[in-house]
């Protein structure tokens, strides 16, 4: 079964990659999809680390510039995927490389803080990855990394994208994420930062509206250094906030 489970995961997320490599973006800057150029670590994850009837679903925005940007997987800071998940492997180039942004893959030197932090957590709770993975999914509801076009390539969110164009991601996001939990079927779905919880929030809506369910829906901080919230015990707001939610 568990065979038969990643062949649909690794199939649905083929079909979604495809679908959002048919959106076209105006604004001005740059667009990474990791599912393209870090597809083979990636995939690795899904077969690895996602199964079917765990209990608790985590969900990101979008990959991160130092994450999953160079390492295909959600929150991917570089020493936790390869170290702590034991993934490692050949990733490639964006087809459009924004020059203050390069992808390096499993050679960038530089960590992550929001996935250091995250997986530091989870890695102290659960000593090995795969016994955290037993009970606990973690995906980004978007593919898609946006930098602007300036020589900081900062990060753009996709709540900040063209109205027409952020409903036409979305449209392909929600049907992605939809599909994802019908076949994980968790009970605890858990948004990292409150955008991610909103899709959740719309996901369990329509999936408990067909019958599916009944789910849980919450939200911790989320762990980037931009978040003020995140800078002063993270790690200890998020074990009382996913107590107080049940999920732990």
């Amino acid at each position: 079964m568990e065979n038969v489970f990643a062949e649909r995961i690794v199939a649905r997320t083929l079909r979604f990659r495809d679908e959002v490599e048919r959106l076209r973006f105006t604004f001005d800057g740059v667009v990474y999809d990791p599912l393209v150029y870090a597809w083979e670590p990636h995939r690795q994850y899904l077969e690895r680390y996602v199964h079917a009837d765990v209990p608790i679903f985590f969900l990101g925005m979008n990959p991160g510039p130092f994450g999953m940007a160079q390492t295909g997987v959600p929150f991917g800071e570089v020493n936790a995927v390869r170290s702590w998940m034991g993934i490692e492997a050949p990733v490639s180039s964006p087809s459009i490389e924004h020059p203050g942004r390069p992808v390096t893959g499993f050679s960038t030197t530089r960590s992550e803080v929001s996935g250091k932090r995250l997986w530091g957590l989870m890695s102290d709770r659960s000593e090995t990855a795969e016994r955290f993975f037993a009970s606990h999914c973690v995906m980004n509801y978007c593919p898609l990394v946006f930098l602007d076009s300036g020589s900081r390539a900062k990060n753009v969110t996709p709540d900040k994208l063209p109205k027409e164009e952020q409903r036409a991601m979305e449209v392909l996001c929600d049907g992605y994420l939809k599909d994802v939990l019908l076949l994980v079927a968790p009970k605890y779905l858990i948004g990292v930062g409150k955008y991610a919880q909103r899709k959740l929030e719309k996901a369990a809506g329509e999936l408990q509206s067909s019958g599916y369910g009944p789910y849980t829906v919450g939200s911790i901080i989320h762990p980037s250094p931009g978040n003020p919230q995140a800078n002063n015990g993270w790690a200890e707001k998020t074990i009382e906030r996913m107590e107080n939610l049940g999920a732990w």
